[in-house]
């Protein structure tokens, strides 16, 4: 009972631990003010001396260096100017040392409290103003909107005195917030990248090298949607598969129309791109798992980064936005059966739904999927390569050789990107967990 998952372990990735509306950008800066200089210098040595502390002395050191913010004689003002001056420098070396607005907001969500991530938010959203929208690429002007990422604040003048307000925290409560705030997102090491930085010229294709990539017909995706949103509602397992096996073969024949007209393009179209999936716990593992599924069915590659709470999906653009959806849908899907499968079991009297059952059932649940997506996929491949099928016979006949080659790309963009990978066993220790 037991099935790998491929984790990173190279250069960029520390090695892990086993276990759209509105673009946001709101109103411009104030222009820096002589007056800040003192602020800022303060706020900056404030987080220098943060860094490394042990958590043993992290809360009287930050404390400290909040009371003494507070009570910079330039007043409440500058030192929230200097606050959110900080804020942009610190979130802007998060986005050069490859992280995304979305990785953030994961990790701030699961070490440090709820006001200290609304901070980020705010953060992110005074450094996201300083892009005109179209210097946006979709997937981060979608990350913020996600976030609810806007400038809220009249003018930086009345920020922390806003903040505090709207957090009904004290001044000193609301400096040493965005201080926790912002040493967190500044301790954060080098990733790989997953996309353009913000404020860069968009690129013209999906990963930024050549001509467009094609996205997911709005047509299209309206009828996967609703296949899945239909499995996602029905109480019958067998009706959800069926639902769900359709989803995949309308994404496998997308994807290999997708495939010979760019092989077909006369001029050159984007290579493979990356998206990153966030995995949270619980059974983070097992969510890893199917994911992986989801990605290899789909002619991509994922890689789970545990320590940070989410996986790198490489493939084209097309495929990385069927995967996402797909892997959506099949985790609500999969949640669901789970929590069933857990109340049967203890009605009929056996053992509480423990950890390791709930466990078992995702991970057996990655399996099946694999199988059964993977075996969609073939068969809709096979269908068209041998001309059976209707409409089949105008597939050229070089459609296996056409999608070896884009298979070949995504695997040489993976090995780049993650030059060294882990793969664990995931092992089912519920027998019950695992047949259910």
């Amino acid at each position: 009972m037991g099935t790998p998952a491929r984790t990173t372990d190279g250069p960029d990735h520390p090695p892990p631990v086993t276990r759209g509306a509105e673009t946001p950008v709101g109103k411009r800066s104030s222009r820096q003010r002589p007056e800040d200089a003192g602020p800022l210098a303060a706020v900056e040595a404030a987080l220098a001396g943060l860094r490394g502390r042990s958590a043993d002395d992290l809360d009287d050191a930050l404390y400290a260096a909040a009371s003494t913010l507070t009570a910079d004689p330039a007043g409440p003002e500058a030192v929230g100017r200097a606050l959110l001056r900080a804020a942009e420098k610190v979130v802007r070396h998060a986005w050069e040392g490859g992280w995304q607005p979305a990785d953030v907001a994961r990790l701030v969500r699961r070490e440090l409290t709820a006001a200290e991530l609304r901070f980020t938010v705010d953060a992110v959203a005074a450094e996201a103003r300083r892009y005109a929208p179209d210097t946006l690429s979709a997937r981060w002007a979608a990350q913020l909107a996600e976030l609810e990422a806007r400038v809220w604040w009249e003018a930086d003048d009345a920020f922390l005195e806003g903040f505090a307000g709207r957090e009904r925290l004290s001044r000193f409560e609301a400096a040493a917030c965005g201080l926790g705030a912002l040493r967190l997102i500044g301790s954060l090491p080098r990733i790989g990248a997953a996309g353009p930085l913000p404020g860069a010229a968009r690129p013209v294709g999906g990963a930024g090298t050549g001509r467009p990539a094609v996205a997911v017909e709005p047509r299209m995706l309206t009828r996967i949607r609703a296949l899945l949103a239909k499995a996602e509602s029905t109480e019958f397992a067998e009706e959800a598969e069926a639902l769900s096996a359709k989803a995949q073969e309308l994404m496998a024949r997308y994807s290999l129309d997708e495939a010979l007209l760019a092989a077909h393009a006369t001029e050159p179209v984007d290579g493979p791109g990356a998206w990153r999936i966030g995995v949270e716990g619980p059974y983070e593992a097992a969510k890893a798992l199917l994911l992986d599924a989801v990605a290899e069915a789909n002619h991509c590659r994922s890689v789970w980064s545990s320590e940070f709470d989410f996986s790198t999906v490489v493939g084209f653009e097309a495929d990385l936005e069927l995967v996402e959806l797909m892997y959506t849908s099949l985790l609500v899907q999969a949640t669901t059966a789970m929590r069933r499968a857990g109340d049967d079991h203890h009605a009929r009297g056996r053992s509480r739904r423990t950890r390791d059952f709930r466990q078992s059932f995702l991970i057996a649940y990655a399996a099946r999927i694999r199988d059964r997506l993977t075996a969609t996929a073939a068969a809709v491949v096979a269908e068209a390569a041998g001309g059976a099928g209707a409409g089949a016979a105008a597939v050229p006949a070089e459609v296996l050789p056409v999608l070896a080659a884009r298979d070949v790309a995504v695997g040489e963009s993976t090995e780049r990107l993650f030059p060294t990978t882990t793969s664990h066993r995931l092992k089912g220790r519920d027998a019950e967990g695992w047949a259910r």
